[in-house]
């Protein structure tokens, strides 16, 4: 029977710390619970003391999931701790993250301090987070280039204090996977009362060995790993979960298994990349678009005749099907909701209609309609809601030298209304006269569009949070033209405040 891995998900943190790929709230919460669906042990979920919308997504992720542990980091500082206590109070499973550098670089040039002034706060640090939680993990930072005798010290230092996981962190990706794997190992052979505590892993990407050194740690003894969806955070990034969990099911010698569905992979790496703005590279291992596209002659015909022989992953267990269905303007509905069961939509015939509707026009201005496209003309959007009371009929704007100007015709329920308005651009023309016609006062607070591949003829995706006093909804459409998705995102999010049209 294989030994447990225990999957650390730090997406939400480390992740979240590249630049351009902050998220809200709600997409956080949104983050969560599909890691928690994928079965992973500890959500990372951020660093209460840095800002209020860390504490306060820390907050609210505590109460979203239940099943995972949630967990916060901090610096190995007293308020640091107390801020991520308060943070965590609603958590079911909670486990604070507190920590220090231990390599020469971190001790002298950054800390200024000595070795063993670094093992005293490290042990007063960990027994102040034992004041709050029962679960409190050490990160020793910088520990790949520390030296092994003296992190040893460290480690066994603070497990005497009460650690109950001791993260040992390839923080600036520098080791090579012998290297650390012989760190791990010296941990466990040398440090007094290792066993009652987890070594946990993480490795960061800078050199590229990020998924080998964390395999190499967990072969010598380390029983975590800390991980990030499609291997996202910091510089390089971290450690890809996908890559581990699957290695290790593809390694079953390697003795050591995790909890993780691996089914739902696919499913989460699309869901990270898209609200992230992080497209996943082509060539991307487990979930790249070419992880199990075949375009040699000699390699098509020997899948063909056997799978195995150039995939050592049947692609169905992390989510993906194999069969290709290349959809165009001339794809009847049976198609396309063939294609839509395959990536987990089931519609009924008249939601069918409504998107198959939205296919054809996307498929005559867009020659190649991809998986990721369907997802927003489907569930990620909100847009085929067809019990909306308020729906857009007719939009036509007028921008270039002049005044952007925006004609529209707008149904409240059977009732077709006109307006016409001018704005800074054609968005804000069009969405003033939408305003025109509804009697409550709605303010736009948040506005997001993002590209799903490249090129001028792809498609937008719009998100908007959009104000009623202190009411909020959040409206979502996809559309190669970018003014009608912004248009249609406004009504889905005025649809969910119930407001009213104006006398």
């Amino acid at each position: 029977m294989s030994e447990k891995l225990f999957v650390f998900d730090t997406t939400l943190r480390d992740g979240e710390q590249v630049p351009g790929c902050q998220l809200n709230t709600v997409e956080k919460i949104e983050v969560a619970r599909t890691l928690e669906a994928l079965g992973v042990d500890i959500i990372e979920a951020g660093f209460p003391i840095s800002s209020p919308g860390d504490f306060n997504s820390v907050r609210e992720i505590s109460k979203a999931v239940s099943l995972p542990t949630i967990c916060a980091l901090t610096r190995a500082v007293k308020k640091d701790i107390d801020v991520a206590a308060d943070a965590l109070a609603l958590a079911k499973h909670k486990r604070i993250h507190t920590g220090i550098g231990v390599s020469p670089y971190h001790i002298y040039d950054k800390l200024k301090s000595t070795p063993e002034e670094i093992i005293r706060r490290a042990v007063e640090a960990v027994r102040y987070a034992k004041k709050y939680v029962e679960d409190v993990e050490f990160y020793a930072e910088d520990a790949g280039r520390a030296d092994n005798e003296y992190l040893a010290r460290v480690v066994e230092a603070v497990i005497k204090a009460g650690a109950t996981v001791v993260n040992i962190p390839d923080t600036t990706g520098y080791c090579l996977p012998h290297e650390y794997g012989a760190k791990i190992k010296y941990l466990v052979e040398h440090v007094d009362g290792v066993h009652r505590a987890i070594l946990s892993t993480h490795c960061h990407n800078d050199l590229g060995m990020a998924t080998a050194n964390t395999l190499a740690g967990i072969m010598n003894g380390a029983r975590q790993a800390e991980v990030t969806i499609n291997g996202i955070g910091e510089r390089a990034g971290n450690t890809s979960l996908e890559e581990v969990v699957m290695t290790l099911r593809c390694h079953k010698d390697i003795g050591v298994d995790t909890s993780i569905d691996a089914k739902l992979i696919t499913k989460a790496s699309r869901m990270v990349s898209n609200l992230m703005n992080m497209p996943v590279q082509a060539n991307k291992a487990i979930v790249g678009r070419n992880a199990f596209a075949h375009s040699s002659g000699i390699h098509q015909d020997g899948v063909l005749k056997s799978r195995e022989t150039y995939e050592i992953i049947d692609p169905k267990d992390v989510g993906v099907d194999e069969s290709v269905i290349a959809l165009t303007a001339r794809s009847g509905r049976a198609a396309l909701n063939h294609r839509l069961e395959l990536l987990g939509y089931k519609l009924e015939q008249e939601e069918l209609d409504i998107v198959y509707e939205k296919f054809l026009k996307l498929a005559d201005s867009k020659k190649d309609v991809r998986d990721d496209d369907l997802l927003y003309l489907v569930g990620d959007t909100a847009a085929i809601r067809h019990d909306a009371r308020i729906r857009l009929k007719y939009l036509q704007v007028v921008t270039g030298t002049l005044v952007p100007t925006a004609t529209i015709i707008v149904k409240f329920g059977e009732r077709e209304v006109m307006a016409t308005s001018t704005g800074n651009g054609p968005i804000d023309a069009a969405v003033t006269a939408i305003k025109g016609l509804i009697n409550e006062e709605v303010v736009i607070s948040e506005f997001l569009i993002q590209a799903i591949n490249k090129g001028c003829n792809d498609v937008g995706r719009v998100h908007m949070q959009v104000l009623n006093g202190e009411r909020t909804a959040h409206g979502f459409s996809a559309n190669t033209d970018v003014v009608r998705a912004s248009v249609e995102a406004f009504i889905d999010a005025i649809n969910k405040l119930n407001v009213t049209e104006k006398e």
